[in-house]
Parts: C-alpha cells; structure tokens; sequence
C-alpha cells in the first residue's frame, strides 16, 4: 500500500467546517435543480471554493466526496420537487451561508 506523504495528512484546523460546507453545496445543488431552474451554480461554488483553498490532492478528494455525499443523499430521497424538498433546499442554503460566513470571519484574511 502506498504510504501518502505527511503533508498530504495535514489538516487544515477548518476542514470539518469546510467539508461540511462542501456536502451542503452538493445538498442545495441537488435540490435547487429538483426544485427551481436548473443551473450549476452550486457547483460552481464549489469550483470557485477548491480554487480558493488550492487543496492538496487528498483533501481535494476528501471535499469532492463530500460535495458528493451531500448530493446523493437527497438524489435517493426525492424524485420530485415537493414542499419538504423546498424547505430543505432553503435550511440548507442558510446552513451553508452561516458556514462561509464563519470560516471567512474566523480563517480568512484579517
């Protein structure tokens, strides 16, 4: 088995934050294009997001399977657009707004 390269195993002290980040784009992307217009929008937050953190390539993966993660779980509950849907679409886009705004104010340039 390959051993990966202890710069590759850091964590960054953010990276549960901005994984979880990562599964709610990829929540909101799913249920945004069930529910509203379809768009890439959230993805390409996501895009715009691995662009600005410039991940290694192991926490590149580890955020793109979170993104992932956050899109299949609803692809395997709703089929259609429903009320529940809708309403999880909007927690989730003020979950994730209330998470950027955290790791910006916390993390980001001072």
């Amino acid at each position: 088995m390959a051993q990966i390269p202890a710069t590759a195993q850091t964590a960054a002290p953010y990276d549960d934050k901005l994984g979880r980040l990562a599964e709610v784009l990829g929540s909101i992307h799913y249920l945004r294009n069930l529910c509203a217009e379809p768009s890439n929008r959230w993805r390409d937050e996501m895009e715009r997001l691995l662009s600005a953190e410039k991940p290694e390539p192991v926490r590149r993966a580890r955020l793109i399977a979170a993104f992932n993660k956050g899109y299949r779980s609803f692809d395997s509950v709703y089929a259609r657009c429903t009320e529940q849907a809708r309403t999880a679409a909007d927690r989730y886009v003020t979950e994730g707004r209330t998470l950027a705004l955290d790791l910006a104010n916390t993390y980001g340039p001072q």
